[in-house]
């Protein structure tokens, strides 16, 4: 997501969660297990330099990470669109040692470009399948990888901007496309107040035991207007199984924006940028808002779709017709830990520590900015799946 590139840097801003509609936002939060995922410690923070070259590359905007648990390789997804070079993604490693779990570095080493199923490269910003990488994740079962395209459409602040629908694909490690999962008719993108709004595409994806998921930022022109601070909005979640088959889909709730804009007319930007399943049912998610005139917010979230509704085949979040959302909890708070909060956009399971603890890994997205940074932070959890 292109925060700075929209609204142009003032000062910035954070992440939230929501209260919409018919539903009871507070309520649902409250009332989510209380025996998940928990922070026992901070490990650390590393930061690449601003524009670092890997092999005649301009690294930045990383916007997903994810690791390969049997080679250690990381993989970071760029979400360039060929202001600097074709649509890539970047490998490397995270140093974190499992005896202490001290962070002690991140190196990146190489550099693969994603291509089109024709074999080509992506193509620049505003041509028709240029591509926004959003997201990234290894699948162990068969060392491929899956990836989420935000997608782009006209609007009123870009009215010659193409159509391009988002999408996630396949690759293999080399960046050769190697296929795509279907995606719901009600997330297709139109030059019309339908469907999702710009920049509001996919921008999270997590493999579970059984299923994959992504996430869209915030909601669809026909589920509502995005969060103010006086409310919040839904978010729809996408869930398939492994062959590909459509399960269903969930209301994420946003919550309201955490402080009004400085003007109170000044821009602002909240949604769900990654997730990361916990088993079938529980994700971890990031909530990052962007505010003029105060800045990013981020807080960490653990969420629980089996309660919520189906509302693959609910047209409309907003006009009144009763649903559940996936139910939250706070796990951390970010905003609270770490200043200034950076435009948090990863997260990814790291290695296990030889004390029982799990790693967890978040990482911000620079927008090539020079008054941002491309950080990792990382943490050590209890209650992560079996496998980490």
């Amino acid at each position: 997501m292109h925060i700075l590139g929209k609204f142009g840097r003032i000062a910035v801003a954070v992440v939230a969660t929501v209260g919409f509609g018919v539903v009871d936002v507070g309520a649902a939060a409250a009332g989510a297990d209380r025996s998940g995922v928990r922070i026992t410690r901070f490990l650390g923070e590393h930061r690449l330099p601003h524009k670092m070259q890997v092999d005649g590359t301009t690294l930045g905007g990383l916007s997903g990470i994810d690791r390969d648990p049997r080679t250690g390789t990381w993989y970071f997804i760029s979400d360039d669109r060929w202001r600097y070079q074709p649509a890539r993604f970047y490998t490397g490693r995270l140093s974190i040692n499992r005896t202490t779990g001290a962070f002690t570095g991140v190196h990146v080493d190489g550099v693969t470009m994603l291509r089109r199923p024709d074999g080509s490269p992506y193509p620049a910003y505003g041509q028709g399948e240029s591509a926004d990488p959003e997201t990234i994740r290894y699948n162990p079962w068969n060392r491929s990888l899956l990836w989420g395209h935000e997608g782009d459409r006209p609007d009123e602040r870009n009215p010659n901007i193409p159509i391009s629908d988002l999408f996630v694909r396949w690759a293999d490690t080399n960046g050769k496309h190697l296929g795509e999962l279907p995606v719901p008719a009600n997330l297709r993108l139109t030059g019309t107040d339908n469907g999702p709004r710009r920049n509001f595409g996919f921008e999270g994806l997590t493999f579970a035991p059984h299923s994959i998921a992504a996430v869209v930022e915030g909601p669809r022109f026909e589920d509502g207007l995005p969060p103010t601070v006086d409310r919040g909005a839904p978010a729809r979640i996408t869930v398939w199984n492994r062959r590909g088959r459509t399960l269903g889909q969930y209301a994420y709730p946003l919550d309201p924006l955490p402080a009004a804009p400085i003007p109170p007319t000044g821009h602002t930007d909240t949604g769900v940028s990654e997730i990361l399943a916990i088993d079938d049912f529980r994700y971890l998610a990031l909530e990052r808002s962007w505010i003029e005139g105060v800045d990013y917010r981020v807080k960490l979230y653990e969420i629980d779709l089996r309660r919520a509704t189906n509302v693959l085949g609910q047209d409309s979040l907003a006009d009144g017709r009763p649903y559940q959302p996936v139910e939250k909890r706070l796990v951390l708070d970010l905003s609270s830990r770490h200043q200034p909060t950076q435009n948090l956009e990863s997260l990814a399971w790291g290695p296990r520590l030889r004390t029982g603890e799990c790693t967890l890994v978040m990482g911000s997205d620079d927008n090539f900015d020079e008054r941002e940074v491309t950080q990792f932070l990382a943490y050590a959890v209890h209650g992560c799946p079996a496998a980490y």
